[in-house]
């Protein structure tokens, strides 16, 4: 880890001080305390612990202040990789993906619209797809699987037929990330043939390191980046013991990662990468050769198929991190992604402008590509940068130890890393502590309902939204075949000002699952609206004060048996003189619970 190199002064000693008193008194307010009762140190339970095990303060100041990092375009390339600075004012290039059912007008529309960097998917025609394109300007990248050998001589084919050297062309293999996740590659020995060949040539590179792959299995951002750093060192090893030189083989690399929504955290990953890329350069004392394309993806794992719209949301979010980190390129992926052939009623051109245009106004209208490196000499990036690259690092040495990526993905211990990083993931989720729009709060119930045929998961992804997701889809089932959504029905006590945050709070929770809430008002045991309100559901909910459970809960419960409710939950915590059946509040699995109450509900 990298040493502080702020010398603490008795000024700045007394000002910490000042900042913990204020924070200690803001605690005592809320817990209603005398201050001198709050220890100093209460700010600590502000700090927040990411996936990787790397606290988060709620404050960073000069006493986290690291040396000063090297210009961007130098070594380390911490602050922007070799091209960084040459082409000031342009900022990170914009990716557009095109599959099969492109047109060359449209991959020519979107060039004249803002597009700079293509991906080439390998059910194209190459021929076709890109003519008229001048490679001189636009990078091509290829997405081919199986296709990759073909596809790549297309490329270069069409290459050739053009003066002058290409600025970037990538055939895009990736034999061993496609290891983790299934995706389609070429093997390592027909990735080992293109790069030889590609590495006669200029600005041409055959290898693709896709840490997409890992993060769509559930890596976290150490995880993704330490397991690159791997991936990418045995493929060196193999590119060498083939015939190319150390040099060679580090020119035959480009790196690609998916960037979430978590804004500080990706871009403080990308930064690691990079200077933990060239540190590995540095080792094999190739050290100008250590900056490598750097690819960015918005994450598929964030992306929602119910309310979409959200999506770009996340990806203006992703997209910026990206670029602020320093990423070579990004690709926003549309907003419908995760939904096959895209939400329907929607304009497929739509969705591409809208993806496409989501870097333009990062780059253009806030001027973020004007900017190389803004988030230097940040205080808290810089320190989670050095936190991220130090956990990376680790990882990345663990493998080393024991023989490589390779090996460790056949003794399926990189399965066994990210299957318990996912499901960490998975129970926040779940637990609603991760908290996602639209999915694990504030649904939209009203939302029109996905056609059957369009109710799966995209292949080779665990989606954050896919659990809650299916509790959805089995709503919309019940739907179809009832003309209305499963129900439970609320049991308000006491005026709305008393019962409406918990009757809030189960409308909430409950949508999330598919399950409308109906919510009659203020009810009291023994009168006709409440014996209605008890009949119109096959679960009932009581909701209101911890004081009106004590005063009215007990009558409420025993009034509900005696209509015949064999379902009664309370929305908070136990601790009252009845027991109802389970309890509604923060601390539950929610995903788990609303699972067995749409069973109950026979959806």
């Amino acid at each position: 880890m990298t040493e502080t190199r702020f010398t603490r002064t008795e000024e700045f000693e007394a000002n910490e001080q000042a900042w913990y008193q204020a924070v200690a008194k803001v605690f005592a307010r809320v817990q209603k305390k005398d201050v001198a009762d709050v220890p100093l140190d209460v700010w600590r339970k502000l700090v927040k612990t990411t996936y990787d095990g790397i606290d988060v303060n709620p404050l960073y100041n000069r006493g986290q202040e690291l040396n000063e990092q090297s210009l961007p375009g130098s070594f380390p390339f911490t602050r922007g990789g070799a091209n960084a600075g040459v082409e000031e004012g342009v900022g990170w290039g914009v990716t557009e993906a095109f599959g099969a059912n492109a047109s060359n007008e449209e991959l020519l529309a979107a060039l004249n619209n803002g597009t700079t960097n293509i991906v080439a998917y390998g059910d194209c025609d190459l021929q076709e797809l890109l003519k008229e394109v001048l490679f001189q300007h636009a990078p091509v990248r290829l997405n081919a699987g199986i296709h990759t050998r073909e596809q790549a001589a297309s490329l270069l084919e069409l290459a050739s037929a053009q003066s002058g050297a290409p600025k970037l062309l990538e055939f895009g293999a990736s034999p061993l990330t496609s290891l983790i996740d299934e995706s389609a590659s070429v093997d390592l020995e027909t990735s080992i043939e293109l790069a030889k060949k590609a590495a006669e040539l200029e600005n041409v590179r055959a290898i693709l390191v896709d840490a997409v792959s890992l993060s769509n299995q559930g890596a976290t951002d150490a995880q993704e980046v330490g397991l690159a750093l791997a991936a990418g060192v045995d493929y060196l090893r193999a590119l060498t013991e083939a015939g190319l030189s150390t040099e060679q083989a580090l020119d035959q690399l480009s790196f690609r990662f998916a960037i979430t929504d978590d804004q500080f955290a990706q871009i403080a990953k990308l930064r690691a990468a990079r200077a933990l890329w060239a540190r590995v350069a540095e080792i094999l004392d190739a050290p100008d050769h250590g900056s490598a394309p750097q690819h960015a993806l918005t994450a598929p794992v964030m992306f929602s198929q119910r309310d979409p719209w959200v999506n770009m949301l996340r990806s203006t979010v992703a997209a910026f991190a990206a670029g602020v980190g320093g990423a070579s390129d990004v690709e926003v992926l549309v907003f419908d992604w995760a939904i096959s052939g895209g939400l329907p009623k929607v304009s497929r051109t739509f969705a591409h402008r809208i993806a496409r245009n989501t870097n333009l106004l990062l780059l253009e209208e806030s001027h973020l590509g004007h900017v190389i490196d803004p988030a230097g000499g940040s205080y808290y990036v810089e320190k989670l940068t050095d936190q991220l690259a130090e956990k990376a690092w680790g990882l990345f040495q663990e493998i080393e130890a024991k023989g490589g990526f390779r090996r460790a993905v056949e003794s399926g211990e990189v399965k066994a890393l990210l299957d318990a990083s996912n499901e960490a993931v998975r129970k926040d989720v779940a637990h609603r502590v991760k908290k996602l729009t639209a999915i694990n709060e504030f649904p939209n119930l009203a939302e029109a309902p996905l056609p059957a045929d369009l109710r799966v998961e995209p292949k080779h992804v665990r989606r954050w939204a896919a659990e809650f997701e299916a509790l959805r889809n089995r709503s919309d089932a019940f739907m179809e075949v009832k003309g209305n959504r499963p129900r439970a029905v609320l049991i308000p006590l006491g005026p709305l000002a008393k019962h409406n945050i918990r009757t809030g709070f189960v409308v909430n929770l409950l949508g999330t699952g598919g399950i409308e809430s109906l919510n009659p008002g203020e009810l009291k045991p023994g009168t006709e609206e409440f014996n209605k309100a008890a009949q119109s559901a096959p679960i009932a909910v009581i909701c209101g004060t911890d004081a009106e459970y004590d005063a009215n809960g007990k009558a409420a419960f025993e009034a509900l048996r005696e209509q015949g409710l064999e379902t009664i939950l309370l929305a908070g915590a136990p601790g009252h003189d009845f027991e109802p059946d389970d309890y509604l509040n923060l601390k539950i699995d929610a995903a788990a619970k609303l699972s067995e109450l749409l069973e109950k509900l026979g959806a």
